[in-house]
């Protein structure tokens, strides 16, 4: 490693550990000699000069925190000496002058896509069958058994083999802690069928807990989502199943595909309230969804610009390293996309507070930049009057590896973005219409943000992680990224890409941002399966709009 510690930004008074370092050291940094009060373990930050209680605690040069009693130069920065605060914000003067980077050597680059017949270009091509209501979920499942495997998208049961293994050694007569010494081979993820259909990567079953019982705003939006789903590049077509009673009635949903502007797309509907039996529902939908499928297969993958590309951008899981690494890496990633006339998406308003301004200020019109406040306003006030405000959002897991306050997370979530002006705010589940750098309003909880990044119609998701998740989507592709080595190393099974490197000075953010959009290239072409799609990691779970931070 080249270096101990970092310093984020000129203005920060906090000073990151890159690797363990112990009470008493002494560290040297731009003249200065710190000799170290406590333990500071990698990840976490200390003192760069002495703090009076009430004094600012700056990151990323932004406000995110303020000292709770006298810290001496050297400490430990925590969450008994520092709590969460963040600057007011309102809006500004535009601020969309930026430093576009080079981007002449990738202006020929494609990527093979599926074609839709709106100009939209998928990075898959999927079936899907969804539930207008909860009550239909079983029917899924009853689909689910019929159809995967037998077309051969089933994977063997990895740990069927070891708990054969189990009931021999059972019958045997071994105890439990005999048992509990024996060692196991886990089987390799393997198809268990070659697929009939070589051009459909898959048929996928949306199952959710909403549709009634709700609000009708509730319904509204789960249609919204719905649709973004069915509209999707990533989509061939879909069949759709309702109950007929329930809040989330099809001309609901037929309402949002026409805002989508999705007239064209094969949509099976079956009520079962009409139709009558379920096994007649059934039979008739599997039926159906196999001749939509015969048709589907006919569609092949094509060169396609990369501003077809609609990257939406994730992180969970996160730790101290987050914002240094694996975040800024994948912000360079998305002023290249930005370059190159794509579209990025970056949601998780829970996990902006405290950048509001800035991004407030990048917002290419007043308009957007007034929408983008009133959303975090009124997210923020939802959030207080259920008692969580946004400081309550970082996770224990969080804290553990140096993320003790809401704005420190968020000053370190936001590098997703990189640097290039905002030309859309969305509130969910809004589709995106215009290319560049969008704002969509979402949770901080990693699954329902994903789900509704692609819902809006992101054709690939990048991922970072510095503890571990393994979140992925039913139709999109989601590139999981370390912010650290050592994780990488440790949960290698759903880690696509390591930017340790850069923790390691072995690698720059630019350096590693140009490495990552050609691994997005390879996998929007098909040419590479990232691990989440391989473990097939379907995480679908609508937002329902309540706090959830």
């Amino acid at each position: 490693m080249s270096q101990k510690i970092l310093k984020v930004h000129p203005g920060d008074n906090l000073i990151v550990a890159l690797s363990d370092l112990k009470s008493g050291e002494t560290v040297a940094y731009e003249g200065q000699e710190i000799i170290l009060v406590d333990d500071i373990a990698a990840k976490h930050k200390f003192a760069e000069n002495d703090f009076k209680a009430g004094d600012e605690i700056i990151m990323y040069g932004v406000l995110v925190g303020k000292a709770q009693q006298d810290i001496p130069k050297g400490s430990w920065i925590n969450v008994f000496n520092v709590k969460h605060a963040a600057s007011p914000y309102q809006l500004g003067e535009r601020k969309t002058d930026w430093n576009s980077p080079d981007v002449g050597n990738l202006e020929s680059l494609t990527f093979d896509g599926f074609y839709r017949k709106n100009g939209e270009v998928g990075t898959a091509n999927y079936w899907i069958v969804l539930p207008l209501v909860f009550c239909e979920n079983r029917n899924l499942e009853i689909m689910k058994a019929a159809l995967v495997e037998d077309l051969g998208y089933g994977k063997k049961a990895r740990f069927q083999g070891q708990t054969k293994q189990l009931i021999d050694l059972y019958k045997s007569g071994k105890s439990a802690a005999e048992i509990l010494n024996n060692s196991f081979d886990v089987e390799a993820n393997t198809d268990l069928k070659e697929r009939l259909f070589p051009n459909i990567d898959g048929v996928k079953f949306l199952s959710h807990s909403m549709g009634c019982g709700g609000t009708r705003q509730d319904a509204q939006a789960l249609c919204g989502l719905l649709a973004g789903y069915i509209s999707h590049p990533n989509v061939a077509g879909a069949t759709v199943l309702s109950l007929g009673c329930q809040n989330a009635q099809y001309s609901m949903l037929q309402e949002e595909l026409q805002k989508r502007n999705c007239n064209d797309k094969p949509v099976i509907f079956l009520e079962q309230q009409k139709v009558g039996t379920e096994e007649a529902m059934i039979s008739q939908a599997i039926t159906q969804t196999f001749a939509g499928l015969v048709d589907a297969n006919k569609i092949e993958r094509k060169p396609a610009p990369l501003s077809k590309l609609v990257l939406g951008l994730e992180c969970g899981g996160s730790d101290g390293f987050s914002g240094i690494s694996a975040n800024p890496a994948i912000g360079y990633t998305s002023d290249l996309l930005v370059s190159l006339g794509g579209t990025v998406v970056l949601s998780e308003f829970p996990e902006l507070c405290g950048v509001e301004q800035e991004l407030s200020d990048r917002c290419v019109k007043d308009d957007l930049a007034e929408k983008f406040i009133d959303l975090m306003r009124r997210y923020a006030e939802r959030a207080e009057q259920a008692g969580s405000g946004f400081d309550m959002n970082p996770s224990p897991g969080n804290i553990k590896d140096g993320l003790i306050t809401d704005a420190i997370k968020s000053a370190g979530a936001a590098k997703k973005g990189g640097t290039s002006p905002i030309t859309d705010v969305l509130d969910y589940p809004e589709k995106v219409k215009i290319p560049g750098l969008n704002l969509l309003c979402t949770p901080g909880n990693d699954v329902e943000s994903t789900t509704a990044e692609v819902g809006s119609g992101c054709n690939i998701v990048l991922f970072t992680t510095g503890l571990g998740t393994p979140t992925g989507n039913p139709i999109a592709p989601v590139i999981k990224l370390s912010s650290n080595t050592k994780m990488a190393e440790k949960m290698a099974d759903i880690i696509d890409i390591n930017t340790g490197s850069i923790i390691e000075g072995t690698e720059t953010i630019e350096e590693a941002g140009d490495r990552i959009l050609k691994y997005v290239i390879d996998v929007a072409s098909g040419k590479v399966v990232c691990k989440a799609v391989q473990n097939q990691q379907d995480d679908f779970i609508p937002w329902k709009r309540g706090v959830s931070l």
